[in-house]
Protein backbone atom coordinates (compact mmCIF):
# COMPACT_ATOMS: atom_id res chain seq x y z
CA UNK A 1 0.00 0.00 0.00
CA UNK A 2 2.83 2.35 0.88
CA UNK A 3 4.55 1.48 -2.38
CA UNK A 4 1.40 2.36 -4.34
CA UNK A 5 1.15 5.69 -2.52
CA UNK A 6 4.79 6.47 -3.28
CA UNK A 7 4.30 5.56 -6.94
CA UNK A 8 1.16 7.70 -7.15
CA UNK A 9 3.01 10.62 -5.55
CA UNK A 10 5.92 10.26 -7.95
CA UNK A 11 3.56 10.17 -10.93
CA UNK A 12 1.85 13.30 -9.60
CA UNK A 13 5.18 15.14 -9.46
CA UNK A 14 6.00 14.01 -12.97
CA UNK A 15 2.61 14.93 -14.43
CA UNK A 16 2.19 18.35 -12.83
CA UNK A 17 4.74 20.18 -15.02
CA UNK A 18 3.29 18.54 -18.12
CA UNK A 19 -0.21 19.68 -17.19
CA UNK A 20 1.00 23.23 -16.52
CA UNK A 21 2.91 23.35 -19.79
CA UNK A 22 -0.11 22.23 -21.80
CA UNK A 23 -2.69 24.47 -20.09
CA UNK A 24 -5.20 25.84 -22.56
CA UNK A 25 -5.66 26.75 -25.31
CA UNK A 26 -8.29 29.31 -24.36
CA UNK A 27 -10.54 30.94 -26.96
CA UNK A 28 -11.45 34.59 -26.30
CA UNK A 29 -13.86 36.47 -28.56
CA UNK A 30 -14.21 40.24 -28.58
CA UNK A 31 -17.10 42.23 -30.07
CA UNK A 32 -16.68 45.91 -30.87
CA UNK A 33 -18.84 48.93 -30.08
CA UNK A 34 -22.23 47.95 -28.65
CA UNK A 35 -25.04 50.50 -28.15
CA UNK A 36 -28.34 49.20 -26.79
CA UNK A 37 -30.47 52.31 -26.37
CA UNK A 38 -32.16 52.61 -29.77
CA UNK A 39 -33.43 49.87 -32.06
CA UNK A 40 -31.47 47.18 -30.24
CA UNK A 41 -33.14 48.25 -27.00
CA UNK A 42 -36.57 48.06 -28.64
CA UNK A 43 -35.76 44.58 -29.97
CA UNK A 44 -34.89 43.44 -26.45
CA UNK A 45 -38.00 45.09 -24.98
CA UNK A 46 -40.09 43.10 -27.48
CA UNK A 47 -38.42 39.86 -26.38
CA UNK A 48 -35.84 39.69 -29.17
CA UNK A 49 -32.08 39.35 -29.12
CA UNK A 50 -29.83 41.59 -31.29
CA UNK A 51 -26.92 39.19 -30.77
CA UNK A 52 -28.81 36.06 -31.84
CA UNK A 53 -27.12 35.68 -35.24
CA UNK A 54 -23.73 35.38 -33.53
CA UNK A 55 -24.89 33.14 -30.67
CA UNK A 56 -22.93 30.08 -31.93
CA UNK A 57 -19.69 32.11 -32.04
CA UNK A 58 -20.18 33.25 -28.45
CA UNK A 59 -21.29 29.82 -27.26
CA UNK A 60 -18.17 28.14 -28.64
CA UNK A 61 -15.75 30.52 -26.90
CA UNK A 62 -14.26 30.20 -23.42
CA UNK A 63 -14.33 33.96 -22.74
CA UNK A 64 -16.74 36.46 -24.36
CA UNK A 65 -16.01 40.20 -24.15
CA UNK A 66 -17.73 43.25 -25.65
CA UNK A 67 -17.24 47.01 -25.60
CA UNK A 68 -20.39 48.46 -24.00
CA UNK A 69 -20.61 51.95 -25.49
CA UNK A 70 -23.60 53.21 -23.58
CA UNK A 71 -24.61 53.61 -19.97
CA UNK A 72 -27.24 51.23 -18.59
CA UNK A 73 -29.31 53.18 -16.09
CA UNK A 74 -32.58 54.93 -15.34
CA UNK A 75 -31.03 57.96 -13.59
CA UNK A 76 -28.92 60.93 -14.63
CA UNK A 77 -29.15 63.81 -17.10
CA UNK A 78 -27.80 63.84 -20.65
CA UNK A 79 -24.45 65.52 -21.15
CA UNK A 80 -24.15 68.37 -23.64
CA UNK A 81 -22.94 66.21 -26.54
CA UNK A 82 -24.10 65.46 -30.08
CA UNK A 83 -24.89 61.85 -29.14
CA UNK A 84 -25.80 60.46 -25.73
CA UNK A 85 -26.66 56.79 -25.18
CA UNK A 86 -28.57 55.32 -22.22
CA UNK A 87 -30.06 51.83 -22.28
CA UNK A 88 -32.70 50.36 -19.96
CA UNK A 89 -31.59 47.78 -17.35
CA UNK A 90 -33.73 45.16 -19.13
CA UNK A 91 -30.88 44.74 -21.64
CA UNK A 92 -28.53 43.21 -19.04
CA UNK A 93 -29.92 39.63 -19.08
CA UNK A 94 -29.46 39.55 -22.86
CA UNK A 95 -25.89 40.81 -22.52
CA UNK A 96 -25.29 38.22 -19.81
CA UNK A 97 -26.53 35.47 -22.14
CA UNK A 98 -23.68 36.11 -24.57
CA UNK A 99 -20.91 37.88 -22.64
CA UNK A 100 -18.78 37.18 -19.59
CA UNK A 101 -17.65 40.79 -19.25
CA UNK A 102 -17.89 44.23 -20.83
CA UNK A 103 -15.31 46.99 -21.25
CA UNK A 104 -16.52 50.35 -19.94
CA UNK A 105 -13.66 52.75 -20.73
CA UNK A 106 -15.11 54.75 -23.61
CA UNK A 107 -16.53 58.16 -24.46
CA UNK A 108 -20.19 57.26 -23.84
CA UNK A 109 -20.13 55.47 -20.47
CA UNK A 110 -20.48 58.84 -18.74
CA UNK A 111 -23.16 60.30 -21.02
CA UNK A 112 -25.65 60.64 -18.14
CA UNK A 113 -23.24 61.59 -15.38
CA UNK A 114 -21.62 59.86 -12.43
CA UNK A 115 -24.93 58.94 -10.81
CA UNK A 116 -26.00 56.91 -13.84
CA UNK A 117 -22.54 55.36 -14.15
CA UNK A 118 -22.64 54.27 -10.51
CA UNK A 119 -26.11 52.82 -11.08
CA UNK A 120 -24.74 50.80 -13.99
CA UNK A 121 -21.91 49.43 -11.87
CA UNK A 122 -24.45 48.28 -9.30
CA UNK A 123 -26.70 46.69 -11.92
CA UNK A 124 -23.83 44.80 -13.56
CA UNK A 125 -22.67 43.52 -10.18
CA UNK A 126 -26.20 42.51 -9.22
CA UNK A 127 -26.53 40.46 -12.41
CA UNK A 128 -23.00 39.05 -12.06
CA UNK A 129 -21.87 40.47 -15.39
CA UNK A 130 -18.23 41.45 -14.96
CA UNK A 131 -16.77 44.74 -16.18
CA UNK A 132 -13.36 46.34 -16.48
CA UNK A 133 -12.14 49.84 -17.22
CA UNK A 134 -14.61 51.42 -14.80
CA UNK A 135 -15.16 51.63 -11.07
CA UNK A 136 -16.53 53.50 -8.09
CA UNK A 137 -13.16 55.26 -7.80
CA UNK A 138 -9.84 55.64 -9.61
CA UNK A 139 -8.32 52.54 -8.03
CA UNK A 140 -11.18 50.30 -9.09
CA UNK A 141 -11.16 51.67 -12.63
CA UNK A 142 -7.51 50.68 -13.02
CA UNK A 143 -7.89 47.24 -11.43
CA UNK A 144 -7.62 44.40 -13.95
CA UNK A 145 -10.41 41.90 -14.41
CA UNK A 146 -8.90 38.45 -13.85
CA UNK A 147 -10.53 35.53 -15.66
CA UNK A 148 -9.08 32.06 -15.24
CA UNK A 149 -9.79 29.37 -17.80
CA UNK A 150 -8.05 26.01 -18.30
CA UNK A 151 -5.31 26.93 -15.85
CA UNK A 152 -4.48 30.27 -17.50
CA UNK A 153 -4.99 33.58 -15.64
CA UNK A 154 -5.92 36.35 -18.08
CA UNK A 155 -5.92 40.01 -17.01
CA UNK A 156 -8.10 42.46 -18.94
CA UNK A 157 -7.59 46.22 -18.71
CA UNK A 158 -9.49 48.96 -20.52
CA UNK A 159 -8.69 52.61 -21.20
CA UNK A 160 -10.17 55.54 -23.09
CA UNK A 161 -8.26 58.44 -24.58
CA UNK A 162 -11.09 60.02 -26.52
CA UNK A 163 -12.71 63.07 -24.92
CA UNK A 164 -14.47 64.00 -22.73
CA UNK A 165 -11.97 63.33 -19.96
CA UNK A 166 -14.62 64.42 -17.46
CA UNK A 167 -15.82 60.80 -17.53
CA UNK A 168 -12.59 59.71 -15.80
CA UNK A 169 -12.90 58.22 -12.33
CA UNK A 170 -11.54 60.25 -9.42
CA UNK A 171 -10.06 59.09 -6.13
CA UNK A 172 -13.56 59.19 -4.58
CA UNK A 173 -15.88 59.38 -7.61
CA UNK A 174 -17.06 56.75 -10.14
CA UNK A 175 -15.93 56.77 -13.73
CA UNK A 176 -13.65 55.20 -16.32
CA UNK A 177 -9.92 54.57 -16.65
CA UNK A 178 -8.17 57.24 -18.70
CA UNK A 179 -5.14 56.43 -20.83
CA UNK A 180 -1.91 57.92 -19.51
CA UNK A 181 1.22 56.11 -20.71
CA UNK A 182 2.94 55.94 -17.33
CA UNK A 183 -0.19 54.67 -15.57
CA UNK A 184 -0.98 52.13 -18.31
CA UNK A 185 2.56 50.73 -18.09
CA UNK A 186 2.30 50.51 -14.31
CA UNK A 187 -1.09 48.75 -14.54
CA UNK A 188 0.23 46.15 -17.01
CA UNK A 189 3.23 45.37 -14.81
CA UNK A 190 1.04 45.23 -11.70
CA UNK A 191 -1.31 42.76 -13.42
CA UNK A 192 1.59 40.32 -13.49
CA UNK A 193 3.35 41.07 -10.21
CA UNK A 194 0.36 41.66 -7.94
CA UNK A 195 -2.44 39.76 -9.68
CA UNK A 196 -0.19 36.96 -11.02
CA UNK A 197 -1.64 37.08 -14.51
CA UNK A 198 -0.19 34.76 -17.14
CA UNK A 199 -1.62 36.89 -19.96
CA UNK A 200 -2.35 40.64 -20.05
CA UNK A 201 -4.60 42.21 -22.70
CA UNK A 202 -5.43 45.95 -22.77
CA UNK A 203 -8.60 47.01 -24.60
CA UNK A 204 -8.28 50.53 -25.96
CA UNK A 205 -10.78 53.22 -26.96
CA UNK A 206 -8.67 55.42 -29.21
CA UNK A 207 -7.99 56.82 -32.67
CA UNK A 208 -10.00 59.03 -35.01
CA UNK A 209 -13.46 58.15 -36.28
CA UNK A 210 -13.71 56.84 -39.85
CA UNK A 211 -9.91 56.54 -40.25
CA UNK A 212 -9.09 53.15 -41.79
CA UNK A 213 -5.44 53.21 -40.67
CA UNK A 214 -4.17 53.57 -37.13
CA UNK A 215 -2.66 56.91 -36.15
CA UNK A 216 0.93 57.47 -35.03
CA UNK A 217 -0.35 57.83 -31.47
CA UNK A 218 -2.11 54.45 -31.60
CA UNK A 219 1.01 52.76 -32.93
CA UNK A 220 3.23 54.38 -30.31
CA UNK A 221 0.97 53.45 -27.41
CA UNK A 222 0.45 49.88 -28.65
CA UNK A 223 4.21 49.35 -28.71
CA UNK A 224 4.60 50.95 -25.29
CA UNK A 225 2.03 48.51 -23.86
CA UNK A 226 3.68 45.47 -25.42
CA UNK A 227 7.10 46.64 -24.23
CA UNK A 228 5.55 46.82 -20.74
CA UNK A 229 4.37 43.20 -20.99
CA UNK A 230 1.02 43.16 -22.80
CA UNK A 231 0.42 40.00 -24.84
CA UNK A 232 -2.00 41.60 -27.32
CA UNK A 233 -3.74 44.94 -27.84
CA UNK A 234 -7.37 45.24 -28.95
CA UNK A 235 -8.88 48.55 -30.01
CA UNK A 236 -12.12 50.25 -30.89
CA UNK A 237 -13.83 53.65 -31.21
CA UNK A 238 -13.20 54.70 -34.85
CA UNK A 239 -16.46 52.86 -35.82
CA UNK A 240 -14.60 51.29 -38.75
CA UNK A 241 -12.15 48.41 -39.00
CA UNK A 242 -8.53 49.44 -38.95
CA UNK A 243 -5.30 47.67 -39.84
CA UNK A 244 -3.70 44.90 -37.78
CA UNK A 245 -0.01 44.46 -36.97
CA UNK A 246 2.34 42.39 -34.91
CA UNK A 247 5.10 43.79 -32.72
CA UNK A 248 7.68 41.62 -30.97
CA UNK A 249 5.56 38.63 -31.90
CA UNK A 250 2.41 40.09 -30.28
CA UNK A 251 -0.74 40.96 -32.25
CA UNK A 252 -2.27 44.44 -32.40
CA UNK A 253 -5.82 44.87 -33.72
CA UNK A 254 -6.27 48.63 -33.82
CA UNK A 255 -10.05 48.70 -34.30
CA UNK A 256 -12.63 45.96 -34.77
CA UNK A 257 -15.34 48.46 -35.76
CA UNK A 258 -18.99 48.47 -34.74
CA UNK A 259 -20.97 45.45 -33.59
CA UNK A 260 -24.42 46.72 -32.52
CA UNK A 261 -25.01 50.39 -33.38
CA UNK A 262 -27.71 52.19 -35.33
CA UNK A 263 -26.01 55.59 -35.55
CA UNK A 264 -23.69 55.46 -38.56
CA UNK A 265 -22.27 57.74 -41.24
CA UNK A 266 -21.42 55.43 -44.13
CA UNK A 267 -21.15 51.86 -45.40
CA UNK A 268 -17.81 51.26 -43.67
CA UNK A 269 -19.51 51.74 -40.29
CA UNK A 270 -21.93 48.94 -41.16
CA UNK A 271 -19.10 46.39 -41.17
CA UNK A 272 -17.28 45.10 -38.11
CA UNK A 273 -15.22 42.14 -36.95
CA UNK A 274 -15.86 39.64 -34.23
CA UNK A 275 -12.29 38.96 -33.11
CA UNK A 276 -11.27 35.50 -31.90
CA UNK A 277 -7.98 34.93 -30.06
CA UNK A 278 -6.39 31.58 -29.26
CA UNK A 279 -4.39 31.88 -26.02
CA UNK A 280 -1.84 29.64 -24.32
CA UNK A 281 0.71 30.27 -21.59
CA UNK A 282 3.11 31.86 -24.07
CA UNK A 283 0.55 34.46 -25.15
CA UNK A 284 -1.75 34.74 -28.15
CA UNK A 285 -0.94 31.88 -30.52
CA UNK A 286 -3.30 33.05 -33.26
CA UNK A 287 -6.30 35.20 -34.08
CA UNK A 288 -8.96 35.32 -36.74
CA UNK A 289 -11.96 37.53 -37.48
CA UNK A 290 -15.57 37.02 -38.49
CA UNK A 291 -17.19 39.79 -40.53
CA UNK A 292 -20.37 41.31 -39.10
CA UNK A 293 -22.75 43.15 -41.43
CA UNK A 294 -24.93 45.67 -39.58
CA UNK A 295 -28.34 46.32 -41.10
CA UNK A 296 -29.95 49.76 -41.25
CA UNK A 297 -31.08 49.33 -37.64
CA UNK A 298 -27.59 48.44 -36.45
CA UNK A 299 -28.22 44.71 -35.86
CA UNK A 300 -25.37 42.39 -36.95
CA UNK A 301 -25.42 39.19 -38.97
CA UNK A 302 -22.39 37.09 -40.01
CA UNK A 303 -21.07 37.46 -43.54
CA UNK A 304 -19.97 34.03 -44.72
CA UNK A 305 -17.16 33.18 -47.15
CA UNK A 306 -15.53 36.58 -46.87
CA UNK A 307 -11.80 36.77 -46.25
CA UNK A 308 -10.74 38.85 -43.26
CA UNK A 309 -7.58 39.24 -41.15
CA UNK A 310 -6.00 36.27 -39.40
CA UNK A 311 -2.57 35.70 -37.87
CA UNK A 312 -0.60 33.01 -36.10
CA UNK A 313 2.52 33.13 -33.95
CA UNK A 314 5.60 33.54 -36.11
CA UNK A 315 3.92 35.49 -38.91
CA UNK A 316 5.41 38.91 -39.61
CA UNK A 317 1.99 40.33 -40.46
CA UNK A 318 -1.63 39.31 -40.61
CA UNK A 319 -2.94 37.50 -43.66
CA UNK A 320 -6.48 36.84 -44.83
CA UNK A 321 -8.59 33.83 -43.97
CA UNK A 322 -12.00 32.72 -45.16
CA UNK A 323 -14.90 32.17 -42.77
CA UNK A 324 -14.40 28.43 -43.00
CA UNK A 325 -10.62 28.42 -42.38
Amino acid sequence: MRLSVLIAGALSLILQPVQAATAGPVTLVFAGDIVLDDTAGKVIKAGGDPFAAFAPEFRNADIRIGNLECVIATTGSAAGKNFTFRAHPRVIPVLQRHFDAVALANNHSGDYGREAFAEMLGLLSQHKLAQFGGGHNLGEAHTPLIIERKGIRIALLSYSEFMPRSFEADYNAPGIAWSEDEQVVADIKKARTTYHADIVIPVMHWGWENELMASARQRQLARTMIDAGADAVIGGHPHVRQNTEQYRGKPIVYSVGNFVMKESDDAQQHLGWLLRLQIDRQGVSSFDTRVAQLDTEGIPTPVRNVRSPCWSRGQLEAGLCGAGD
